[in-house]
């Protein structure tokens, strides 16, 4: 327990180094945005087939369906949800906690003797947040895929890319945007976001 919680005090997040960029450069007024990370949220990759037996053990502990369909999501985007990847994978998240030691536990359990993965990839990528009136508009100025409400909703997520960053795009809220960068990525993409949100920054001063 005492490494457990030595490691914990010593990691640190692919972003953590430019939280004070990303506070700086919050927007107010009108076209207010702002950006920041979600360190260390449980994340975790599965695979299994809709409707099967494999699914169904997955969704027993879950205690939610996986998404039926391209961009869907299922749970509570406050805390534990699932989006959809593809056909047969999909990903866990848990923005309510950190990601701990034995998280797939019970979901590797659970596939004992029939077909299907659970895996941890909580290191694999990290979350950046960015919400607001003018989050939508940021985003935009990078990113290809259609994000009108009636094409995006609520909910919502998507492979896509930001920039040049490949990413999942993830509508939590109505003015929020969950955007997940391979931490390899995130320090590229933040000051990306960070100089896209400029151009508001400089209307709030006029």
């Amino acid at each position: 327990m005492a490494e457990t919680l030595m490691t914990r005090s010593i990691r640190t997040s692919p972003a953590a180094h430019l939280e004070s960029l990303m506070v700086a450069a919050e927007v107010t007024g009108a076209r207010a945005v702002s950006l920041h990370e979600l360190p260390f949220a449980v994340q975790i990759g599965l695979r299994a087939v809709p409707d099967s037996e494999s699914a169904r053990a997955l969704e027993a502990v879950l205690g939610v369906q996986l998404p039926a369909g391209h961009g869907q999501s299922t749970g509570d985007a406050s805390g534990q949800h699932v989006l959809w990847l593809s056909p047969d994978e999909f990903l866990v998240v848990d923005v309510s906690r950190e990601q701990s030691t034995g998280d797939v536990d019970s979901l590797e359990a659970a596939l004992e003797g029939v077909p299907g993965q659970a895996l941890d990839l909580s290191a694999n990528r990290t979350i950046l947040v960015l919400a607001g009136p003018a989050a939508r508009d940021v985003l935009e100025k990078g990113c290809q895929a259609d994000l009108h409400p009636r094409s995006f909703p609520v909910g919502h997520a998507i492979v896509t890319a930001v920039g040049p960053v490949p990413v999942l795009l993830h509508r939590s809220g109505e003015r929020e945007y969950r955007v997940y960068p391979r931490a390899s990525f995130a320090d590229f993409l933040v000051r990306w976001l960070v100089d896209s949100m400029a151009e508001f920054r400089q209307e709030e001063v006029l």
